[in-house]
């Protein structure tokens, strides 16, 4: 057995209870399911497998349990903690007040950004492997540089900040 996250996209508390998103995945079989905050960030133990698999597993009982699906994307909780401990951040100048984001890509993908891009105050400075790095100063709009990526990645990708990600390793215990 092993302990995996599921960051979904495009959910929120208007358009799923997070106590109806739990029920949903334990109904797929997952065991020991948590939400973590509510943005669509669940935790769950389940047999060890490909991410694909599991979040098909978890679109299909969304769909039977809310009467709709999200785009899941499934990191390993290993991972996760790999990911956070390695910190690419490190290398890069960030603006004081910066907030540090990660897109999640669904797949593996040929396209590639030149590193980094720069639009207002936000910046994409990496990608490596499945998990584009960026940052950005909070002004009161969008972020632009998420256009930037679906643009060049598509629409099968969502993004968390990197504090959301340390709490989800925290929750998944």
């Amino acid at each position: 057995m092993a302990r995996y996250a599921a960051f979904l996209r495009g959910i929120s508390p208007m358009n799923a209870s997070m106590a109806n998103l739990r029920r949903a995945f334990e109904a797929a079989g997952f065991t020991d399911v948590k939400t973590v905050i509510s943005s669509g960030n669940v935790v769950f133990t389940t047999r060890a497998g490909a991410n694909m698999s599991i979040e098909r597993r978890a679109e299909r009982a969304m769909q039977k349990e809310l009467g709709r699906t999200f785009l899941t994307i499934v990191r390993p909780v290993n991972a996760l903690i790999e990911l956070l401990d390695a910190d690419p951040y490190a290398s890069f100048k960030l603006t004081p007040g910066s907030r540090r984001v990660v897109t999640f890509l669904r797949q593996p993908t040929d396209v590639s950004l030149d590193f980094p891009q720069s639009r207002d105050r936000a910046h994409i400075h990496t990608r490596i492997g499945l998990e584009i790095f960026s940052s950005y100063v909070p002004s009161g709009n969008s972020p632009d540089f998420m256009l930037l990526i679906e643009k060049a990645y598509g629409k099968e990708v969502t993004t968390r900040t990197w504090e959301t990600i340390g709490r989800v390793v925290r929750a998944a215990g």
